[in-house]
């Protein structure tokens, strides 16, 4: 049985590595400690019935009703299980709490966004101030990531 939880400061450096796996092969971005510890609030996890993470994901607001889920990664032995899709779940809950009216995902695995109700859209149709963090980017300004929105 998988738990989803908020992240602990004890996540961090297991959060640190299952990103890292993905950021080697440029499957996503690379995320470094302190930006991990800056949004550690952001930040879920799926604990496997050993007490070991096994999945992150981040829903981090960016501007008025606006988020962007970011910063998922399931560790390799455990793709497949559903752990992905309840960090998802999770974190679309949070936000709908939270009164998001638009969620978004900048993500290279845009067929598991898709099955999750997201769409891809034009990153035009995104509003700039998502972009803020674009700058510190090494592929900015040449993204490549696809920019996908859930649908109501």
């Amino acid at each position: 049985m998988v738990i989803y939880r908020k992240a602990r400061f004890t996540d961090t450096e297991t959060i640190y590595n299952l990103i890292s796996i993905y950021a080697k092969n440029g499957e996503m971005l690379a995320r470094s400690r302190n930006t991990i510890y800056e949004n550690l609030r952001d930040l879920v996890v799926a604990e496997d019935e050993d007490g070991e993470v096994v999945g992150v994901g981040g829903l981090h607001i960016t501007w008025d009703a606006l988020a962007e889920i970011c910063a998922m990664a399931v560790a390799p032995e455990a793709v497949r299980q559903g752990i992905g899709t309840g960090i998802v779940k999770m974190l679309i809950e949070e936000g709908r709490a939270l009164g998001v009216k638009t969620i978004f995902t900048l993500t290279y695995k845009p067929k598991f966004f898709e099955s999750l109700g997201f769409a891809v859209v034009s990153r035009d149709d995104l509003p700039h101030k998502i972009w803020k963090d674009c700058i510190d980017c090494p592929k900015f300004p040449d993204c490549d990531e696809i920019a996908m929105v859930l649908k109501k």
